[in-house]
């Protein structure tokens, strides 16, 4: 109901996608059909976009799943659909794209409008990631070189991802060249960010690029050369490049270049993200709004998913800035640090979610920080809360798809619908045990510590009631204290009844939990295992199976049979598993009976 306007509408449906991440539970949408149909234009191909970010990974089903949605030779559907559409694809398809990659490509050949164009070329440029193909580098630059500012923007930037860490001299020289003469914005922008994507991971070698682009006139070529640092020197914590960004962040006249400076401290620093805090501690309370922002999602960037106290408590005071943007980094920021915390883990998880649904609630908010406030509440139930935000793997080494979901991401400040890019960096959080044929046994992990640590958050629905509940009883029991003398004393016994009441009903709750709490708990193959969980895990000691590698790397991992007896095999069910499976196969009968009424 808070939402009445388009930005905040957008902001839900991105919300929404990002809590389904990878479900494919698409259920609150085809729940609230007649509110989604709000979305025009642009909100429509975002809202499009985010079943892509729904059904991420399931690749099979992916051209029949979105068929509604692309283009048909037939009939001309909407444009903003049939772009969000692309788009989509390209998102369940990220970094492996595969036999798609030729769809995709006939489809952006075909497309007869910058809409389509829009979101055909950034779903190319997600499926062929990294793969430095050149008939698809080719189209999209053809697409460039049309002097369409909305076709050129998510050119610029497709270029960028197929070229991803290449260094491809002829790709840098063609996107710097168009890039100094363009009258655009946008394409500028787009081409901003491809540029530092095509130096990504190079170190000392994008130098003398990060050189000219640093002395360029032109601040959004200024502010490339700011992500061409945070993308070459991604996880180095490389002193140089610290160095110039804080530089930058102090001396540079253009808000802009600012911010995407402090920005990119985050991705240099994200391996000791205990680091970030004090680098960045002085830049949170600068006189200039932008480097406050910028130094919120730094720490969001680097403090990702590790719930670190110091970044929350320098991130608290900014979600009371006077300036409405900085609020929404700070909302967006804590959400990305807290990430399937829990309160054991990370004790200001609550008050957090407290605050999101007062900004989200508040009628007299600004819608920038609303903005904030929706997206931190759908990125910190991520994928079910099963997902975590990781830009390095399991053994240490940057992951790739997280690094440029984040870069990309943190563009939702000029253009909404790359929000969705923040998709590639959720990372699941599992243990999967498998036997020799790659199938899953049915096994168990003892968790050594209280089911409630890692355990899921309680379903909204009850705190909202009870939040309601403390509310009143709190207002009532200081406006009593206020108010002795005027009230009757009837009503006085009547509120003090209450409290009572609701004191012990908390107390009797609290004694029930208390009561069943063991110290351990037994988890079944698949199993879903929080980062800092991986370290209290270990095989039950009766178990027949024994790993080959320790548990503590997490992900997948190939179990020895120990007694070459019967095999008893589990079916691949999800973790906490029957609903899932149920919704997941829930979608499916309605789509044949789309067909046939239309």
């Amino acid at each position: 109901d808070a939402v009445r306007n388009s930005v905040c509408h957008t902001a839900t449906v991105i919300a929404n996608s990002f809590m389904h991440c990878g479900t494919t539970s698409d259920q609150f949408l085809r729940d609230n059909l007649e509110w989604l149909a709000r979305a025009t234009n642009w909100a429509k191909f975002t809202a499009t976009a985010s079943l892509g970010v729904i059904h991420k990974g399931h690749e099979k089903e992916a051209l029949q799943l979105m068929a509604t949605y692309l283009p048909k030779d037939t009939s001309p559907g909407s444009a903003y659909q049939e772009g969000g559409g692309l788009y989509a694809l390209g998102l369940i398809h990220a970094n492996h794209g595969g036999d798609i990659i030729d769809y995709l490509l006939n489809q952006l050949k075909n497309a007869s409008n910058d809409i389509v164009r829009h979101g055909g070329s950034l779903g190319l440029g997600l499926a062929a990631m990294g793969t430095a193909r050149q008939d698809v580098y080719d189209l999209l630059k053809t697409n460039l070189y049309q002097d369409d500012a909305v076709t050129g923007e998510a050119a610029g930037l497709a270029l960028g991802l197929v070229m991803l860490g290449s260094k491809n001299a002829q790709a840098i020289e063609d996107m710097v060249g168009y890039a100094q003469e363009t009258q655009h914005e946008k394409i500028l922008r787009g081409l901003a960010v491809g540029i530092a994507l095509v130096m990504y991971g190079r170190m000392e070698e994008a130098d003398a690029l990060i050189e000219s682009l640093c002395r360029d006139k032109d601040p959004i070529l200024r502010r490339s050369g700011m992500y061409t640092v945070a993308m070459a020197y991604c996880g180095s914590g490389n002193n140089k490049a610290i160095r110039r960004l804080l530089h930058v962040a102090v001396s540079d006249v253009n808000d802009d270049v600012r911010r995407a400076a402090v920005e990119s401290l985050g991705f240099i620093l994200f391996r000791t993200p205990e680091q970030c805090p004090s680098v960045v501690s002085l830049l949170s309370e600068s006189y200039n709004p932008h480097v406050r922002y910028g130094a919120a999602m730094a720490l969001g960037i680097c403090c990702a998913g590790t719930g670190n106290k110091e970044a929350i408590n320098l991130l608290e005071p900014m979600t009371n800035d006077p300036v409405n943007y900085v609020r929404q980094g700070a909302l967006i920021a804590s959400a990305l640090i807290m990430i399937q915390q829990t309160e054991i883990t990370c004790p200001k998880v609550s008050q957090f979610r407290q605050l999101y649904s007062k900004v989200i609630n508040d009628k007299h908010d600004d819608v920038m920080a609303k903005f904030g406030a929706i997206l931190a509440q759908g990125i910190l139930d991520a994928g079910g809360h099963n997902v975590t935000i990781s830009l390095q793997s399991r053994t240490g080494h940057t992951h790739m798809p997280s690094v440029v979901g984040v870069l990309v991401f943190t563009q939702f400040w000029f253009w909404f619908p790359l929000s969705h890019f923040l998709s590639l960096a959720f990372t699941p959080t599992c243990v999967i045990g498998l036997n020799k044929d790659l199938k899953m046994p049915k096994v168990q992990y003892k968790s050594n510590c209280k089911p409630s640590t890692f355990a899921y958050p309680p379903p909204l629905e009850v705190p909202k009631e009870k939040e309601k509940e403390k509310v009143s009883t709190a207002v009532l029991s200081i406006t009593a204290k206020a108010k002795k003398k005027e009230k009757e004393k009837e009503k006085e016994k009547k509120e003090e009844e209450k409290m009572e009441v609701d004191e012990n009903e908390k107390k009797d709750e609290k004694e029930k939990k208390k009561e069943p709490e063991p110290n351990f708990q037994l988890l079944d193959n698949p199993a879903r295992v929080m980062p800092a969980q991986l370290k209290v895990l270990t095989m039950t000691e009766s178990c027949r199976y024994q790993p080959f590698k320790p548990l503590s790397i997490g992900g997948i991992i190939i179990l020895k049979d120990t007694s070459e007896d019967m095999e008893e095999l589990v079916e691949p069910v999800a973790a906490h598993g029957p609903k899932i499976e149920e919704e997941e196969q829930e979608p499916e009968p309605p789509e044949p009976f789309e067909y046939i009424d239309d």
